[in-house]
């Protein structure tokens, strides 16, 4: 699997740190949705990702805040002190360790007890190498997150979502015991489709010209290794960096040797880079969606219906047959 990726050192402890979904069943908990909006479960998440699944899994029993507004790049993310204060009034944090720094830092300070974080819901994975993951039978507490160069992008593999949303519910479920048998019934929903959107990736990517797509942002690696492909990354993690002329040179010898067609570019960043390698090789642009927000520009309403979007972009410039 050929995914490169540049962690920021402020973001790199956190992107390896266990997550640990903090609950207890202390008196108080069975009550956290009388304390919400209207008697909602007040949820405060991250950013879009983590706000997808407080939607489908709490339905009508849970208030969603999201941090990150539509149309910021959530790499980038810097809190408002009312933000801040209010975290700590939240019956319940979902986040993901590792993508957004100051967010880290502000929920660690919060001390909420319901805090979810989906990284430790999952395996993370670098260069094929896994931490970031409590496995069954070890013992309790032991951080597989010591590693450097965890990547974060968990989400754009449905396999991988589907097993932080069965995360997520389980959460939901312990902090609003009351509703847990909607929270179970919308989790198994949730999977079922995700389970349906990995078929649809699996067959429409199964047979394909080529296995090689260059991108803006390394944020597909999960998604390519599923699916058996290789994302050639222009930048590392950070959508804003600029490569190095030795970078855009390996890249055209790439673009040339796996015929590659298509270089993609995403909604919350600049296309300037993808246009001009494409300009350079005489290649096409299209986006492909890291889904770190929903805007006016995304190609669907809803994580599905992008990545079916993004499905249907590299079935395109792959020469999925």
């Amino acid at each position: 699997m050929n995914v490169r990726r540049l962690i920021p050192s402020t973001a790199l402890a956190g992107a390896v740190a266990l997550g640990v979904v903090s609950l207890s069943a202390c008196a108080g908990t069975s009550d956290a949705a009388d304390k919400g909006s209207g008697g909602k479960l007040d949820v405060v998440a991250s950013f879009y990702p983590m706000q997808y699944l407080a939607e489908q899994i709490g339905g009508g029993h849970v208030a969603v805040n999201t941090l990150t507004k539509p149309g910021v790049e959530p790499h980038d993310l810097e809190l408002k002190p009312k933000q801040i204060g209010e975290l700590g009034e939240a019956d319940v944090i979902l986040y993901l360790k590792g993508i957004q720094p100051a967010v880290d830092e502000a929920i660690a300070q919060a001390g909420v007890k319901n805090t979810v974080d989906a990284a430790g819901l999952t395996t993370l994975e670098e260069h094929g190498t896994e931490v970031g993951h409590d496995h069954e039978g070890e013992e309790a507490g032991h951080d597989h997150g010591s590693e450097a160069g965890a990547d974060p992008h968990i989400w754009l593999d449905p396999v991988k979502y589907a097993e932080v949303a069965k995360g997520v519910g389980s959460a939901l479920e312990k902090a609003d015991p009351a509703h847990a048998a909607d929270y179970k019934k919308n989790t198994d929903a949730l999977v079922k489709k995700l389970g349906d959107l990995d078929t649809e990736f699996e067959t429409g990517l199964k047979n394909t010209a080529t296995k090689t797509f260059i991108t803006t942002h390394s944020a597909f690696g999960y998604l390519a290794e599923r699916y058996h492909l290789e994302q050639e990354g222009i930048t590392g993690i950070d959508p804003e960096s600029e490569p190095s002329p030795a970078r855009i040179k390996e890249l055209q010898d790439i673009a040339k040797k796996d015929n590659v067609s298509t270089v993609f570019f995403e909604t919350l960043a600049s296309d300037k880079t993808a246009k001009t390698l494409a300009g350079d090789t005489g290649l096409k642009t299209d986006v492909l969606d890291p889904l770190e927000g929903i805007t006016d520009k995304s190609k669907g309403d809803d994580y599905i219906e992008v990545m079916q979007s993004n499905l249907a972009a590299l079935k395109k410039a792959l020469g999925a047959k």
